[in-house]
């Protein structure tokens, strides 16, 4: 029986993210009867406080998980784990991995990080918050027993800049897959004021590194719906395009929705997907698109190649995405859902991490 301690995440149960995604599934019904997980979560963001949650038993830490409480919280959970008999150590991004030098010391089994998605390339940060986010992902390389890395643009990264290898796990998306009838599929995307294979969708975060600005000027260019689910009013920058674009009679805004039939039936009956992301390597959205069937134009930087394996159709410009959109072209997405049934699948992801236990 192998003691897991997971680190670095808002908790269970999941109420978004990637990393959340990820524990919730590694805990799930795929998880061994071996492995025994403690999952440290926010205490700010469940005022209810489970004891155990799926195959794992759920400890609580004061403070928020994101933004700049992420640091102490996650060197709050790592001392916790201190003389408590776990065996292995999982780290889910390198915001406290600062205090590793430190902890090495204090802790002598297995450190395993997932480095994320190279968070001090990103525009959204600081200069002075990169430069953080810089030294911790080299010190959590470092000081890490196995490095992980969800793409392969990631792992040769590593390889390239510490000289160190790295495991190459992915992420699931068959989790999206739910069954739904026909007549409740057509009643669903009557409520969005579409059509099956008659419109394009994209499911993200409203946020300049996700190119929501760029896809926008391009569907405004077109005749064909579009259905853009985000969190638009988070931020100026998702205003002020809800302000502009939401005059145009064929771009439908759309708050977030949650609803995992209303997602499902909007991925697999879009005429295609569009991904906009430059970041963060493998994007769970994308692969959740990619299980449920739907072709992909994906924004064209190495991560989004590599996860659809060079079988979708990419873009760079609003012009390019629009006629993109506009011409016909083979239909992809037999491929996508073969790639994600053959390397996205939850029973895969699951079995890599617990072999590196």
């Amino acid at each position: 029986m192998k003691k897991v301690a997971v680190i670095g995440t808002v908790g269970v149960p999941a109420k978004y993210g990637g990393f959340e995604t990820l524990v919730e599934n590694l805990i799930g019904e795929c998880c061994s009867e071996d492995v025994d997980y403690t999952v440290f979560c926010s205490g700010k963001a469940y005022p209810t406080r489970l004891k155990a949650y799926k195959n794992a038993r759920l400890e609580y830490v004061p403070l928020h998980a994101n933004g700049m409480q992420s640091i102490p919280y996650d060197i709050w959970s790592l001392i916790r784990t201190v003389g408590r008999g776990y065996d292995v150590v999982l780290i889910l991004g390198v915001s406290g991995c600062l205090f590793l030098p430190l902890y090495r010391l204090l802790f002598r089994k297995r450190i395993v990080v997932n480095i994320d998605g190279l968070e001090h390339r990103r525009d959204k940060w600081g200069k002075w918050a990169r430069k953080f986010l810089r030294l911790s992902e080299r010190i959590a390389v470092k000081f890490a027993d196995v490095v992980i890395a969800d793409n392969k643009v990631i792992r040769d990264y590593v390889t390239e800049t510490y000289r160190k290898p790295s495991v190459l796990i992915a992420y699931g998306g068959d989790h999206a897959v739910i069954p739904v009838d026909l007549s409740r599929q057509r009643e669903i995307l009557a409520s969005f004021g579409v059509g099956a294979k008659a419109y394009a969708c994209t499911i993200c975060r409203i946020e300049p590194e996700n190119n929501c600005h760029l896809i926008l000027e391009a569907f405004s260019k077109t005749n064909i719906p579009l259905v853009f689910i985000g969190n638009w009013n988070l931020s100026a920058y998702g205003r002020e395009l809800k302000a502009v674009y939401g005059k145009f009679c064929n771009i439908h805004i759309v708050d977030p929705v949650y609803d995992r039939e209303q997602l499902f039936v909007l991925r697999k009956q879009c005429l295609f997907y569009i991904h906009g992301h430059s970041a963060g390597g493998t994007n769970p959205s994308l692969v959740e698109a990619m299980s449920c069937g739907a072709p992909i134009l994906a924004f064209d930087v190495g991560y989004n190649r590599e996860t659809t394996g060079h079988k979708a159709c990419y873009w760079s410009t609003p012009e390019e995405l629009a006629a993109l959109a506009a011409e016909s072209r083979e239909d992809t997405s037999g491929s996508m859902e073969r790639l994600a049934n053959e390397c996205y699948t939850w029973r895969k992801v699951v079995g890599q991490y617990e072999a590196i236990y």
